[in-house]
């Protein structure tokens, strides 16, 4: 497939304050400012015209955007966060996402959703059960994904916030994988890069039109993309990556 459009969202100054697990300290809001920006080019030099949504201070994680919807070329089906403080943030991407789409979609109470726990590979969408999605959520989901002519299956999670913070999709029947999915039953048909276990934050990569989005400061991963045969991008997320985020949160890509 191609994208041709990406959203995403300016970092509030509240972004410091933001939902984190990670025990890295405070983010540089500056900094993350300067990264962002960068990512935005990024994008832009991967062939997408980006659409930049104001910042709003009500919400400090609504930078990562991608977990606000899920965009396939017939509808977006606008989620619902698992963490209460980021439900909201869905009313203005909707709106937003009605410049683009006719035909939207959305996943109700009792059911929550993150896109980040969401992954598509070809046809088919995994979907990661973890403490941010449900299995409500992710039945909705795929209902609605198979009204489309797509299927959807679940997977467990144990080790990570998000599906996407352990696996990624890079097309060409490629994933790369942490410990934690390398050898999962589902997964067994495709190609696996596995990541070593010290640069497991480099799992979350983005493919883009034949690019490879890659964190910064991770070498063996980047080396072991490039092996089999994607040309990457590094980029460094580093103040992002204090609150959870990586790559593929901080945008909607279609």
């Amino acid at each position: 497939m191609k994208f041709t459009k990406a959203i995403v969202r300016t970092p509030c100054k509240s972004f410091i304050n933001g939902l984190t697990t990670a025990g890295l300290g405070k983010p540089d809001y500056g900094l993350a400012l300067k990264q962002h920006k960068r990512y935005i080019e990024t994008l832009e030099m991967c062939g997408l015209e980006v659409t930049i949504i104001e910042p709003d201070e009500n919400f400090p994680d609504s930078v990562f955007v991608e977990d606000t919807a899920i965009l396939i070329p017939e509808c977006a089906i606008i989620t619902n966060p698992g963490a209460e403080s980021r439900k909201a943030e869905t009313i203005r991407i909707k709106t937003v996402l009605k410049g683009f789409y006719s035909n939207i979609e959305q996943i109700s109470s009792p059911g929550t959703l993150d896109g980040g726990d969401v992954m598509m590979a070809g046809a088919h969408f995994f979907i990661g059960i973890s403490e941010r999605t449900n299995i409500e959520g992710a039945d909705q989901l795929i209902k609605i994904l198979k009204n489309y002519g797509y299927s959807g299956s679940t997977v467990s999670l144990n080790d990570v916030l998000h599906l996407k913070s352990g696996v990624a999709y890079l097309e060409n029947n490629y994933l790369v994988a942490t410990d934690e999915f390398a050898g999962k039953e589902e997964f067994k048909k495709y190609n696996i890069l596995k990541v070593k276990d010290e640069e497991s934050y480099a799992a979350n990569c983005v493919w883009i039109n034949d690019f490879v989005l890659v964190a910064k400061g991770f070498p063996t991963t980047k080396e072991l993309i490039e092996y089999a045969g994607y040309k990457t991008l590094e980029l460094d997320v580093s103040e992002f990556r204090k609150l959870d985020g990586g790559l593929s949160c901080l945008s909607l890509r279609f």
